[in-house]
């Protein structure tokens, strides 16, 4: 069993640059996709980015050019550099294991992009 636990969320400004961790209770190197989703308040949870044990990388078209998920193996562990932060940014950033045929949540760290 994976348990990822998230971190580095908080309150940020507009503009802003803010890393998201995700630390795996298990090898990365055994997970076959670890990827980062949002869920904002009234909303459905979408895809933000998704990164495979090869190191392929996938977003979604509202994180390119501005996010980047990057995993440290030695680590256990997968960023989320975000950037250019806007207030419809804000949610709650949940990190996903995904290790065939199981899939483990985090709790979700609360990003909020606010002056």
């Amino acid at each position: 069993q994976v348990q990822p636990v998230e971190s580095g969320g908080g309150l940020v400004q507009p503009g802003g640059s803010p890393r998201l961790s995700c630390a795996a209770s298990a090898s990365i190197l055994r997970i076959d996709t670890m990827g980062w989703y949002r869920q904002a308040p009234g909303k459905q949870r979408e895809l933000v980015a998704t990164i495979t044990n090869s190191g392929a990388t996938n977003y979604a078209y509202a994180a390119k050019g501005r996010f980047t998920i990057s995993r440290d193996n030695a680590k256990n562990t997968v960023y989320l550099q975000m950037s250019s932060l806007k207030p419809e940014d804000t949610a709650l950033y949940l990190c996903n294991a995904y290790a065939s045929p199981y899939s483990y949540w985090g709790q979700g760290t609360q990003v909020t992009v606010s002056s």
